[in-house]
């Protein structure tokens, strides 16, 4: 199982609830994929403008296969213009 966590900061500027709208429709559509465990946007309790997505998919390919997705291709770049900062950390778990 492979884990992804990507946090961002959005720009001071971006309307925080214009970009979890276009953030609901990409874990709406991702979670609809095959290889997708868990899918799902958090946002900070104490810094709202601070948006972390939780990821669990069964193997490398599966998340390969997500990046290439067109949803995907078409969400994101849209939400990346909106953060000042992006940090993805991917995991495999240790045995």
């Amino acid at each position: 199982m492979i884990k992804v966590v990507a946090k961002g900061k959005l720009k001071p500027e971006v309307n925080v609830e214009e970009y979890l709208i276009q953030a609901r429709e990409l874990v709406a559509e991702t979670r609809k994929e095959e290889g997708c465990i868990t899918y799902a946007l958090h946002q900070d309790i104490n810094d709202p403008s601070i948006v972390t997505m939780l990821e669990e998919w069964v193997d490398v390919e599966a998340l390969n296969q997500h990046n290439k997705a067109q949803h995907v291709k078409r969400i994101v770049p849209g939400l990346r213009s909106m953060r000042e900062s992006t940090e993805v950390n991917i995991y495999k778990e240790v045995e």
